[in-house]
């Protein structure tokens, strides 16, 4: 009989008392005590394991579990002697900062001081402890909601002390979701502030720790060095690229299909394995994400679980407020061609506005994008070789997740962008007019950046509209832009899946006022480029009829649209 799915539980002791399905993960116990490191910094998608995980090594190690050997009994890490006897040995600290999910720094400074001080009053059985002096039991009394901030950030250090001096044995400590205050901060514009706060806290509980035995910090990203982690020397970092735990997060194949034979869902390997394959850390590919396997093997459907398990509002400010040339590899990217990119595991947040690197990265760490190859190119500025990456959208579930993302885009002025379709199809040229500017109107400033507005760089808001048309075409044209065909590059081109169908020649200028008096000037001046560089070439060639290829210029002023065909 198969065993019952917890979608959700995040507690080893709960998993293992109660029986629920759980796949052996134990081995990463011994890895990472083996591997020696002082502090270890893990890299993983969201929904990963990453939490059960930290679970699993707190429950093992810690003294407040010396008497729950059974929780391991029968799993992989129980066949070693050396460690059946560590079990229940250390004193540990364990955190996550995975809801510190504040819109200002004031808000989250309170809300980590609130982490804090529940950590005090689990061990408050030490302002009891013998081995304490009166000073040292006083502290607790310092530890509030509203603490200065230099008490907080050794707050952490101050505990560690507290329980070596107590169990005269140094500390193990555990952050889970080191990295998600950091993507707020970013996302609301308080990161320079809060970094700051993050450095000063890191150094003193990682690095200037002397009661501190290992410890292990998990995340989405590796923020840069510079930072947050510029005192930290003695850092491990372990990224979705390097090799080690690469099978101790996420589903392997093999494991996957076993829990499909547990389910008798044998025959539906090939279902499971088109939508939700493809995540790849280190050299071992056909990773799964539980998330996903979990909520198919308890609904026995398919449909886009971690896609939509969360809040993607990061990744979608990149990509909507991202150059033209982020949504035209974007635009590919959906249409399932390959980008080949160097990558900085580094990020570095400060510079995801400017340096399109730094947001191919993000979303590798983040689990969008998977690396199906690395080749080296000679790097002149360096003289040396350099890696570049060969990646793709990571499987079904991603790529639906995204057409969704575009599809919100628009949400504003849904019903006059859907209106705009219609009248395109329809060839009714002053309902595209009314339509557009609608739109246009209404959305261009969701296009924005603070630094680089769409109104004096309209080509950030059409390209987004480009990426808004393929989406919702999807069934009956293959989009494609900026390709060759003729004696030129074209803006946007749509493909009729049916030859009976029209095809489309789409081509968008900005209004130049040195070279031209009225807008009109402008929608000339691109219909004219469509003649002259002979872009129907590639539909002729493709099968299809000359009168059946329309036409459309667009021009573009601020956030005013004229259209016209030719």
């Amino acid at each position: 009989m198969a065993r019952t799915i917890s979608i959700g539980c995040q507690s080893f002791e709960i998993i293992r008392t109660e029986g629920y399905f759980y796949i052996d993960k134990t081995m990463f116990i011994k890895e990472w005590w083996e591997g020696g490191d002082s502090v270890t910094l893990i890299n993983r998608p969201r929904r990963f394991g990453k939490t059960l995980t930290m679970s699993m090594v707190e429950e093992f190690f810690s003294v407040s579990y010396e008497k729950s050997d059974k929780l391991f009994e029968g799993l992989a890490i129980w066949e070693y002697d050396k460690f059946r006897k560590l079990q229940g040995t250390y004193p540990v600290i364990s955190l996550s900062f995975a809801n510190v999910k504040e819109r200002d720094y004031s808000s989250t400074i309170q809300r980590i001081n609130q982490i804090i001080v529940d950590l005090y009053h689990d061990y408050g059985f030490l302002r009891e402890s013998d081995a304490l002096l009166p000073e040292e039991k006083e502290y607790f009394s310092r530890i509030s909601d509203d603490m200065p901030e230099v008490t907080a950030t050794m707050a952490l250090h101050r505990l560690a002390k507290l329980l070596y001096k107590h169990y005269k044995k140094r500390v193990i400590i555990l952050l889970d979701e080191y990295d998600t205050p950091m993507q707020e901060a970013y996302v609301n514009g308080y990161w320079e502030k809060l970094t700051s706060f993050t450095r000063s806290m890191f150094n003193s509980t990682f690095k200037t720790n002397p009661y501190l035995e290992r410890a292990i910090m998990t995340g989405i990203t590796r923020v840069s060095r510079e930072s947050i982690f510029s005192d930290l020397n003695n850092l491990k970092v372990v990224t979705t690229t390097s090799d080690e735990y690469a099978d101790c997060f996420g589903f392997t194949e093999r494991e996957v299909f076993a829990a499909l034979d547990e389910f008798e869902m044998a025959d539906r390997r090939q279902e499971v394995k088109r939508w939700y394959d493809g995540f790849t850390f280190g050299s071992q590919t056909d990773i799964y994400n539980p998330w996903s396997i979990l909520n198919y093997l308890d609904t026995r459907r398919v449909g886009t679980y971690w896609a939509n398990s969360s809040s993607n509002s990061l990744v979608g400010k990149l990509l909507r407020e991202g150059s033209a040339d982020i949504k035209k590899k974007f635009e590919g990217l959906l249409c399932g061609e390959h980008l080949l990119t160097p990558l900085d595991e580094q990020i570095v947040y400060g510079e995801l506005d400017s340096n399109e690197t730094a947001v191919w990265s993000l979303l590798l760490a983040s689990g969008y994008l998977k690396v199906l190859r690395c080749e080296e190119y000679e790097d002149e500025a360096f003289s040396a070789k350099q890696p570049n990456y060969e990646l793709v959208l990571t499987n079904r579930e991603v790529l639906l997740m995204f057409q969704n993302m575009v599809r919100a885009w628009f949400q504003k002025g849904s019903s006059y962008y859907n209106d705009f379709i219609k009248a395109l199809l329809k060839n009714d040229l002053d309902a595209m007019n009314d339509y557009m500017n609608h739109v246009a109107l209404s959305t261009f400033s969701y296009f924005d950046t603070g630094e680089r507005p769409s109104r004096t760089e309209p080509e950030r808001f059409y390209h987004g509209f480009v990426l808004g048309l393929m989406v919702e075409l999807a069934d009956r044209y293959v989009l494609t832009s900026n390709r060759e065909s003729g004696f030129g590059r074209y803006d946007v081109m749509l493909e009729p899946r049916d030859l009976k169908d029209d095809a489309f020649i789409l081509e968008f200028k900005v209004f130049q006022p040195r070279k031209e008096k009225e807008l009109a000037d402008t929608v000339q001046a691109a219909l004219r480029q469509i003649e002259e560089k002979n872009y129907a070439a590639m539909l002729i060639e493709k099968g299809a009829a000359r009168e059946r290829i329309r036409k459309y210029g667009f021009g573009f002023r601020g956030s005013e649209v004229l259209i016209e065909g030719g």
